[in-house]
């Protein structure tokens, strides 16, 4: 494997949305340069990080915020005052904008498959080319990894089981019923478009808590901080947006008059023709979209990142983007950084932080 190698640089920074582009600024920033000094690896095939894969319906008007990266707004980079232009395409815009601005020469489309330490250095396999770094800021973020909860009989199920990730536009789902799962802010969104076309079924885990006002910074900020607690303390991370609450909006008022928001517990089980409960109810389905979030893509630095025993892993430094059993190793975009909310501090955190771990 070592005969692969084509790149050594001192950082490798893996991922090129919000938190991999503002790392990327701060590490320029500090005198380092691209190439010897840090390279960025992303898995995409243009920029956008994982704003380019959502549904074309997520406008600028519905999304919480488009946090600006360091440098350089995203307001000077669009060209209308509509905020009905997809976020799919508005967001890649700016990121793209970003790298040209910066000169950042992003290595795409690159996935990286596994990373492994050799005579302590890093070494980030990729199909097409090895690295090897000193430090890591990986930046994956957590939209290539959906999860879905194992339930009985899952497999049972005869219509089909999507994800956030697979919705495009809710005309797909005319005629069919639907189980719309999740208790935040896409499964909102979702089941007001799907609503509007077919039959649906809302189930949550716990009550919805809606919040009146606009999430301003003081809102974001202690989201933030209630999941950055958890992850100093090595525990599994809980989603900013779960500890925020549901915008009373007028959308949402309007699915309350509209009769969609009748909330369902849980189901026990799925069936081959729909879901069950506990009390014996019964409710057919030819769809159930799990809007149950995302998880840390980390699957490549299993090799060299250290786990506690409940699968969390234990974080350090001042804005938590530290491993603490592997300093070399900073993950922003994990935990308390997992939205924009938090993604540009964290990544100037982990880059000054892995900088002086390194003494650079």
């Amino acid at each position: 494997m070592l005969n692969k190698i084509r790149y050594k640089t001192k950082i490798a920074v893996i991922g090129a949305g919000q938190a991999g582009l503002s790392a990327a600024y701060y590490l320029k920033k500090m005198g380092l340069e691209i190439g010897p000094g840090f390279i960025i690896l992303d898995e995409a095939p243009a920029p956008g990080g994982a704003w380019q894969y959502r549904w074309p319906s997520l406008t600028l008007s519905t999304v919480n915020r488009i946090h600006d990266l360091p440098g350089m707004s995203f307001e000077e980079t669009i060209s209308t005052t509509d905020t009905n232009v997809q976020a799919s395409i508005a967001v890649p815009h700016y990121y793209d904008l970003y790298e040209k601005k910066f000169d950042f020469r992003v290595y795409r489309p690159l996935k990286v498959e596994t990373v492994y330490l050799h005579d302590e250095r890093f070494y980030i396999d990729s199909s097409k080319t090895l690295f090897s770094a000193s430090g890591i800021i990986n930046a994956t973020g957590t939209w290539e990894n959906p999860y879905i909860p194992e339930y009985p009989g899952a497999r049972l199920f005869e219509g089909e089981q999507l994800h956030t990730k697979d919705f495009k536009t809710a005309d797909y789902f005319k005629g069919k019923h639907v189980i719309v799962v999740g208790g935040g802010i896409s499964a909102i969104q979702l089941l007001d478009q799907i609503s509007k076309v077919t039959t649906t079924t809302w189930v949550t885990r716990r009550p919805p808590q809606f919040r009146e006002g606009p999430f301003d910074e003081d809102a974001g900020h202690k989201a933030v901080a209630m999941v950055e607690e958890r992850v100093r303390q090595g525990l599994p991370p809980l989603s900013v947006v779960s500890v925020t609450g549901l915008p009373l909006s007028p959308e949402v008022i309007d699915m309350k008059e509209r009769g969609v928001l009748k909330r369902f517990p849980m189901f026990s089980e799925i069936t081959r023709s729909g879901v069950k409960w506990e009390d014996g109810k019964e409710e057919k389905a030819d769809v159930i979209l799990w809007n149950t979030g995302f998880k840390g893509a980390l699957e490549h630095l299993k090799p060299v990142l250290p786990r506690e025993e409940n699968g969390g892993i234990l974080m350090a430094g001042r804005l938590a983007t530290m491993v603490a059993k592997e300093p070399r190793i900073h993950l922003p975009g994990y935990g308390p950084s997992a939205s924009t909310i938090g993604a540009n501090r964290a990544g100037a955190a982990a880059a000054r932080e892995l900088m002086n771990t390194l003494g650079i």
